[in-house]
């Protein structure tokens, strides 16, 4: 079952209203994320075998390298459609931004009612793409990347789980639900061959380690 969490002190009311709302939530069917389907593990270890084994450089990255959450259609940017994808019943104002909804957190199975409480996760960070040869990548590749909302790339997740992955790849960092990991690393693999990315050893070591239990 997930787990509800609350950022604030609430007035009394408030909470009442809260304990409302979650009773409701526990009783709706859970909210999903809808990453796009990553390869089946078989492919992707074929993918992760003709996938360069290259030492990381990180020299000269700079996160505005890498423009994110550009305008996708109307008001509507990256961020804004990514909310609306990997929630349920999500509401938006007229500037696109959500207002309401409930999001289920794939990474450590927390469900959020405020748009706030989410991240949006590339779940091949911009800093490991470019140590891994996006350093070499035209601006416009780069915002691709960042934009990508046909990979299995872009995810809502809890801003604090994304925050405290970074820039780590999973030989160091995957999430704590494990019934997500087999999925987390098939879409690491297809997003790393999509863009020609390489890997260093101790990554490869820990996706090949995953793969076989998938």
């Amino acid at each position: 079952m997930p787990r509800f969490y609350a950022r604030r002190r609430l007035s009394v009311a408030a909470a009442a209203t809260a304990l409302i709302s979650s009773v409701a939530l526990f009783s709706a069917p859970t909210a999903s994320a809808a990453l796009p389907t990553p390869v089946s593990a078989a492919t992707a270890r074929t993918y992760l075998a003709s996938l360069t084994v290259a030492t990381e450089d990180r020299t000269g990255y700079d996160r505005d390298l890498f423009p994110h959450w550009i305008t996708q259609s109307g008001s509507c940017n990256t961020r804004e459609v990514v909310l609306k994808r990997d929630g349920s019943n999500v509401q938006q104002d007229s500037s696109c931004a959500a207002t309401s909804g409930s999001w289920y957190s794939v990474y450590d199975g927390a469900t959020w009612t405020a748009a706030s409480d989410l991240d949006i996760d590339h779940l091949v960070p911009l800093a490991e793409a470019w140590d891994s040869g996006a350093d070499s990548w035209t601006t416009s590749r780069r915002q691709s990347f960042a934009n990508d909302l046909t990979r299995p790339q872009l995810i809502a997740v809890t801003d604090n789980v994304n925050q405290a992955k970074g820039d780590q790849d999973p030989a160091t960092w995957m999430p704590s639900r494990t019934a997500y990991r087999c999925t987390y690393v098939r879409a690491w693999v297809q997003v790393k061959y999509y863009y020609g990315l390489s890997v260093d050893s101790a990554e490869k070591s820990a996706l090949q380690n995953y793969l076989a239990s998938c």
